[in-house]
């Protein structure tokens, strides 16, 4: 009797099954490994072009000097191809509304980020301006105010001035960090809403930074402050209270005396009370601001240890904080 050499169906069946699962196995990893190269590709290109740009700004001496984001992003889309610019207010016309930041994947929404501190960077004082490049990049940009160039060096990348929050996959997802979201000089990305206290989302609190006489009156109308203290006091001409007011965008954005007890008193009934310090970022031992304007050398302020509304005097009517110590502050993120 002849031996039949051909597979039977069976045979053909089993061995197609095995190709399968490995295919199952195997073609993910090798498409995510495809599209990681490719990303990282993406990236690597866009940021060395970012990094010529910056290179010949620095080399016209246009790198420095900026006051605003958006003042340098106008700047810097004379060297990039710029197709759509997004203020503060509007930044998810450029970008996602939400992205995945961190080891643990944390969701972050966007429609909440608007200054240089919902990047980590409470020391820039800017706000975060939205981007679309040319190349179908989107992103988020702060300028910081301090950057210095040397228009004599080309060594001068400027990528110290910026921080930016990028994606090279443009409104397609996942929208992760360390895949096609990408990022430069950023410390932290804030889910800004720290804590919600009677309906109103607080940010963590900071630490309030100076701002001159001059500077106060050319904002008070923007930022809703009815004086600015001008004697100078300690050497300063100018306060700390006000750079409160303009790092949260207005006196509408911080916390009323009403506003100021309710977060007293959420600090000693939820939890335990040093973690709920922690959580928000503040220090008992100091005074906490709000954004009432007392008169033009004081602003309402309460002390976190006892609850107590601080005095700027003895046996004078509760008035608050002298605006020109440094206190802490906290802003309502609407």
């Amino acid at each position: 009797m002849k031996k039949n050499n051909g597979f039977t169906l069976a045979e053909v069946l089993i061995t197609l099954a095995i190709i399968g699962i490995v295919a199952a196995l195997t073609i993910p990893t090798l498409v995510q490994n495809y599209q990681k190269r490719a990303w990282d590709t993406a990236s690597q290109v866009f940021e060395k072009k970012l990094e010529e740009a910056l290179k010949v700004m620095n080399t016209q001496a246009s790198l420095a000097g900026y006051k605003t984001t958006e003042d340098f992003v106008h700047a810097l889309s004379k060297h990039m191809k710029i197709t759509k610019v997004c203020k503060s207010d509007n930044i998810t016309s450029c970008f996602e509304n939400e992205v995945f930041w961190g080891t643990q994947s944390e969701k972050i929404d966007m429609t909440k980020m608007h200054k240089a501190r919902h990047f980590g960077l409470d020391d820039w004082d800017t706000e975060l301006i939205g981007l679309q490049f040319a190349n179908g990049t989107i992103g988020i940009i702060a300028y910081d105010p301090k950057c210095e160039q040397n228009p004599f060096s080309n060594q001068v990348t400027g990528k110290s001035c910026i921080a930016m929050l990028y994606d090279i996959n443009a409104f397609m997802r996942p929208n992760s960090n360390g895949k096609d979201l990408r990022s430069i000089n950023i410390s932290s990305l804030n889910n800004v809403c720290v804590a919600t206290i009677n309906g109103n989302c607080y940010s963590k609190a900071f630490i309030t930074p100076y701002i001159t006489y001059d500077e106060c009156m050319k904002l008070k109308n923007k930022l809703g402050i009815k004086t600015c203290y001008k004697e100078a006091v300690w050497n300063h001409n100018g306060e700390y209270w006000a750079g409160a007011v303009k790092q949260c965008g207005g006196v509408d954005n911080m916390p009323t005396k009403e506003n100021l007890k309710e977060i007293y008193e959420y600090l000693h009934s939820e939890g335990e009370y040093s973690d709920m310090l922690s959580k928000l970022n503040l220090n008992n031992r100091e005074t906490l601001f709000s954004g009432v304007e007392s008169n033009y050398y004081s602003a309402v302020s309460i002390h976190l240890d006892n609850g107590r509304f601080d005095q700027t005097a003895a046996n004078t009517p509760e008035n608050g904080s002298y605006r020109w110590t440094r206190q802490q502050a906290i802003c309502i993120e609407r």
